[in-house]
């Protein structure tokens, strides 16, 4: 189990880093993007490469869960719709991402304490509300399908999770 999950971590990690090595461009010696000279073309990569990770991860996800979470029939036919209204809730924090990054990288130039202090802010509240999703949605897993298969939904979807936010933040500037 702990192979599948590492091996899927590796591929969706590779073809992550692969795209983003082809349009994010960083400058030589900048860390992540370095100072987006052209906003526009920082701003389209951004949102490729965050789309690009969307769609690994949803290509992957299922398979990961379905081999990871050893299932009987039963769980299976219980775990499977919850797990699909987690994804659709979870889906529009993705959005949020995509929008706190998007000005992230519009403002990175002429960054000010106002926009830091709204960004940063921005970024705690998503964080509340993916840990508040995942809370819901473990508790109604461990009612339905048992605290061990609960659990280890939540330990999955962490994993991943960090996954995507490392590799994001990986190709963001740390502000000057």
């Amino acid at each position: 189990m702990k192979k599948i999950v590492f091996a899927a971590a590796v591929a969706l990690l590779s073809a992550a880093t692969i795209f983003a090595q082809e349009s994010a461009k960083p400058k030589a010696g900048g860390a992540g993007l370095g100072k987006p000279d052209a906003a526009s073309n920082a701003d389209r990569n951004i949102r490729a490469y965050i789309e690009l990770l969307r769609t690994d991860l949803k290509a992957s996800k299922a398979q990961i869960l379905g081999e990871v979470m050893q299932l009987d029939t039963d769980q299976s036919a219980k775990f499977w719709p919850i797990y699909k209204q987690f994804e659709s809730e979870y889906a529009r924090l993705g959005d949020q991402i995509v929008a706190v990054v998007t000005k992230y990288t519009a403002e990175y130039a002429n960054m000010t304490d106002a926009v830091a202090d709204q960004l940063g802010e921005q970024v705690l509240s998503i964080e509340q509300q993916r840990n508040a999703l995942k809370k819901t949605y473990y508790d109604r897993l461990k009612q339905s399908i048992g605290s061990i298969a609960a659990m280890r939904f939540l330990q999955v979807e962490n994993q991943l999770e960090r996954i995507v936010d490392l590799q994001i933040a990986a190709q963001l500037p740390i502000i000057e």
